[in-house]
């Protein structure tokens, strides 16, 4: 049996749901954001789409299965093309796991929808119910993982916002070898006790946020 279990054939199922669906959104929305705060970069590129065969990077997408964190390929953009472009690079960053956020966000009424229904116990709305949960999970954890300021990662791009150029530009010239590290870490689990805090605390608020369904269904 060993890695064949039905709970982790169901996890990689789900992975590669999220993989279809949360990272072309997250991709989208990096590359809507900036198009619409005065850079066309990503648009000439074809990336404002949410085909997901347009962002999907080999390793980011094996790293996903098999881990539950994954990337694609980086939205290119032109800061020079921004009216602000500090704020723009900013904005365009958050814009991606702000969106998968926003997908935990949706995934929870549905969810919560679900788990109030009296057939929610067995069955197919127990299959259901589990899915939407994990997609949660999935796409909080996502969010959270590209918002480390460790280049190339979403969260590196605000460290633009807050430092010099002078170090930021020294930091992103080892971005190559710091991205290595970061893989060879996610792998040891070595993250995962704050990644697990940061993914907690977001859902947190997104229970609070969606308590009108408890509300509701109650």
């Amino acid at each position: 049996m060993g890695i064949f279990t039905f709970d982790n054939i169901f996890k990689i199922l789900m992975r590669a749901l999220v993989l279809f669906t949360a990272i072309p959104v997250h991709e989208c929305a990096h590359a809507w954001a900036a198009d619409k705060l005065g850079d066309p970069t990503a648009r000439y590129q074809g990336r404002i789409s949410l085909n997901p065969f347009v962002h999907l990077d080999l390793f980011g997408t094996i790293c996903m299965l098999l881990t539950g964190f994954g990337w694609a390929r980086p939205v290119g953009i032109n800061p020079n093309n921004f009216r602000n472009r500090k704020l723009g690079t900013v904005l365009t960053s958050i814009a991606g796991p702000f969106s998968n956020v926003l997908l935990g966000f949706l995934a929870m009424i549905i969810y919560k929808f679900l788990s109030y229904l009296p057939a929610s116990q067995s069955g197919i709305l127990y299959y259901a119910s589990y899915m939407f949960y994990y997609i949660i999970l999935l796409n909080v954890g996502l969010a959270v993982f590209n918002l480390l300021p460790v280049p190339p990662l979403d969260g590196s791009k605000v460290l633009n916002a807050v430092l010099p150029d002078r170090i930021y530009f020294r930091i992103m010239q080892y971005e190559q070898y710091i991205f290595i590290a970061l893989i060879f870490i996610m792998f040891s689990g070595i993250l995962n006790p704050l990644l697990g805090f940061l993914r907690s605390l977001i859902i947190i608020g997104l229970d609070f946020l969606t308590g009108f369904v408890d509300i509701i269904m109650r």
